[in-house]
């Protein structure tokens, strides 16, 4: 049982504790083995004696960061070991010049396929992550939506009880739609709501600017009548209900059959199992990876961590993928067990990231 809190940092650790830790946990990604204290000594190459590692073992088990699967095995890192890990100890891999070409070659590939299928180079994306971090490659895609910032909007008297509203956006597309006249609503107050919007929309999309907005009336910063307000509250909510039924955000899987290399027990294969009934949980995972939106880049989420892995115990590497306006619009990941290469995997994720932000955020940031 830890004594300490989860909230350990590298400095509560003194310097032969930290070592023995180090080695320890890149054994385990290596292996996936338990290590004990003489094959440690023998193999780490540090002067130190069994019994010495073995009491700096017992000292880092009782800090929760070690923990022995058998009684009479060695030991291995615990999910919060692993955070500490990556957080402090972890050295990150480069991509060669030679592994970066052949990434952007095989994904501008599929990019003469990206107005006939939008999702080629996305599905390309996720067969990649998949080959080269040996797990799942996760791709999140754009909805609609993003890709469609606002020239102008301008609101029209239908007379009766309707309105119609003109949306004009920055790739040429207009879309109109009809909502309720709301009432006491003159024709002035109809050109101030679209005059408003316009100048607060012009650039934007709808998604992103409609917290402020709404913000912006409630604070009274701009002299708008209340009925000019009622039409405008009334009219994103319309229109963020509207779109939010009519998109989905799809989620894109590859290679789920490398989770089944080198399974070596049988609780190996019941966590596999429990994860591909996790991978099932769609509304999720999405939920999940929309995280990554809140990182400016790579998100690392390790075992318990997040609840939707509790019982399958497994690691998500995560990075969000921008438009041309450095505006997030979906999010490239790869999914695995706790001993991912997170040293490997990492860089992988973050530069395929920024390859598929770069092959079609141009369109999407139009």
């Amino acid at each position: 049982m830890s004594v300490m809190s989860p909230h350990l940092h590298l400095s509560d650790l003194d310097t032969r504790a930290r070592a023995v830790f180090k080695d320890i946990v890149q054994s385990y990604l290596e292996s996936g083995q338990p290590i004990g204290s003489r094959t440690l000594a023998l193999s780490s190459g540090r002067s130190l004696s069994p019994a010495t590692i073995r009491n700096t073992m017992a000292d880092l088990t009782r800090y929760g960061l070690l923990s022995s699967p058998h009684v009479s095995a060695g030991r291995v890192p615990t999910h919060m070991g692993l955070r500490l890990f990556v957080d402090g100890l972890l050295e990150l891999g480069e991509l060669s010049p030679t592994e970066q070409s052949s990434l952007e070659r095989q994904l501008s590939s599929s990019r003469q396929d990206f107005d006939r299928d939008p999702n080629a180079v996305l599905e390309q994306a996720s067969s990649l992550l998949a080959g080269l971090a040996g797990g799942a490659g996760l791709v999140l895609t754009p909805t609609p939506d993003m890709s469609k910032a606002v020239r102008h909007v301008e609101f029209v008297n239908l007379g009766g009880e309707q309105t119609l509203v003109v949306l004009a956006y920055v790739d040429g597309t207009v879309e109109n739609r009809l909502m309720p006249y709301p009432d006491g609503v003159l024709p002035s107050s109809l050109e101030h709501a679209g005059n408003f919007l316009s100048a607060r929309l012009k650039g934007r999309r709808l998604s992103e600017a409609r917290k402020d907005i709404l913000s912006e009336i409630k604070d009274g910063l701009d002299a708008i009548d209340a009925a000019a307000s009622n039409l405008i509250e009334q009219g994103l909510a319309a229109w963020s209900d509207e779109t939010e039924s009519r998109t989905e955000r799809a989620l894109i899987v590859r290679g789920r059959d490398r989770l089944l290399d080198n399974l070596e027990a049988q609780v190996d294969l019941e966590r596999i199992q429990l994860l591909f009934r996790d991978l099932e949980q769609k509304e999720d995972l999405i939920a999940l990876l929309d995280q990554a939106e809140g990182a400016d880049g790579v998100k690392i989420f390790i075992g318990t961590e997040n609840p939707l892995f509790s019982l399958s115990g497994n690691s998500v590497v995560v990075a969000p993928y921008r438009d041309s306006g450095q505006r997030i619009i979906g999010a490239v990941g790869v999914i695995g067990p706790t001993r991912l290469n997170y040293g490997r995997v990492i860089p992988v994720v973050d530069y395929t990231a920024r390859l598929v932000g770069k092959l079609i955020g141009a369109k999407h940031g139009k």
